[in-house]
């Protein structure tokens, strides 16, 4: 957590008259959008009016959000989003641990003069002005929860802050599934349905949304779906031309390669799809117990991330990058 000196000079800087800019990164997620407006409407109880501007647009199904629809969206409005970084004077970066995962406003917030204030549970942070850097906590969320009870603010917690933290806990933690998910991490869940978030409406706003296109990609990966490694992994994967056949819509592919991971006996799951419009292989990887996939990510596969959950990117043709993983898993030993 920020020291408590660290503490006093944020909130210092945490006053109306101040330009606050929340950013988050690329393709952004449920922890990503649920911390960055949770914060916003936790500055809005200070009378502080700040702007989330995110990279790129997000999943439909995470707009039912309170503000989603305020949020700048850079590759969209790029002048707007430039103008509020250059004019900002405090820059929350939330849910990334380096300006390169931002995309195109990564060099506009190096550049910018704003103190920068990190709050993020990936490893291996780089410098910013504050770091609250915990990668024992399952979402940047919970961290934000954190910064408000180190603030004496849980009484502020209304109903718009409940929704979007509950929002990106339940999401990062898989539905509260994953390893890192603690007690700690419930009883603020608890506080929150306490503050008013319905875990039933979240759930079914969040994950209930599926669209024709979606059903018929998972049902595509799921017909095809492949174990090496003795059975411990699971391989899907899908091409471009896939995606434009059925009508692929950002989202529609979250959380396909858990699927991989509730295959018996496995212990590690790999989805790689081909981006819609660049000539690289998007890689998704999750896993269980002690199997690190971050290490392995960063390794092989141009990535990082959590030891359980991380992602990659790679340049190859995807029936060449397949094989490729399936020779460099065979060497890991689990």
């Amino acid at each position: 957590m920020f020291t408590a000196k660290e503490i006093s000079e944020i909130n210092h800087l945490l006053v109306p008259e101040n330009n606050i800019v929340i950013v988050t990164h690329h393709n952004p997620d449920g922890d990503a959008i649920g911390s960055s407006l949770g914060l916003k409407h936790y500055l809005k109880t200070k009378g502080i009016d700040a702007t989330v501007i995110t990279p790129n647009d997000f999943p439909k199904f995470l707009k039912w959000m309170p503000d989603a629809k305020k949020i700048v969206i850079g590759e969209y409005k790029r002048k707007v989003a430039g103008e509020a970084i250059y004019n900002a004077d405090v820059i929350f970066c939330l849910d990334f641990n380096s300006p390169s995962r931002i995309g195109i406003l990564g060099d506009w917030v190096t550049k910018s003069k704003a103190k920068k204030i990190l709050v993020d549970h990936h490893q291996m942070p780089e410098q910013f002005d504050y770091v609250y850097s915990d990668t024992t906590v399952p979402a940047t969320c919970q961290m934000v929860y954190h910064f408000i009870q180190e603030n004496n603010d849980e009484k502020s917690v209304n109903l718009d802050i409940a929704e979007c933290l509950y929002t990106g806990i339940m999401t990062d933690t898989g539905g509260f599934r994953f390893r890192s998910t603690s007690a700690t991490t419930h009883r603020i869940v608890a506080e929150l349905i306490e503050k008013g978030a319905d875990p039933a409406i979240i759930t079914s706003n969040t994950w209930d949304t599926n669209t024709i296109s979606r059903l018929h990609l998972l049902s595509l990966v799921l017909s095809r779906i492949e174990l090496t490694k003795e059975g411990k992994v699971a391989i899907l994967w899908l091409k471009r031309s896939e995606l434009k056949e059925y009508g692929f819509d950002k989202g529609d592919t979250e959380g396909f390669v858990n699927y991989g991971l509730s295959v018996l006996g496995t212990k590690m799951a790999v989805f790689f799809m081909e981006d819609l419009y660049e000539d690289f292989i998007k890689i998704s990887f999750r896993s269980k117990d002690s199997v690190d996939t971050n290490q392995f990510a960063r390794k092989y596969f141009n990535g990082g991330g959590h030891i359980n959950a991380s992602g990659g990117k790679y340049f190859k043709s995807i029936e060449e990058t397949i094989e490729d993983f399936k020779e460099k898993i065979e060497a890991e030993e689990f």
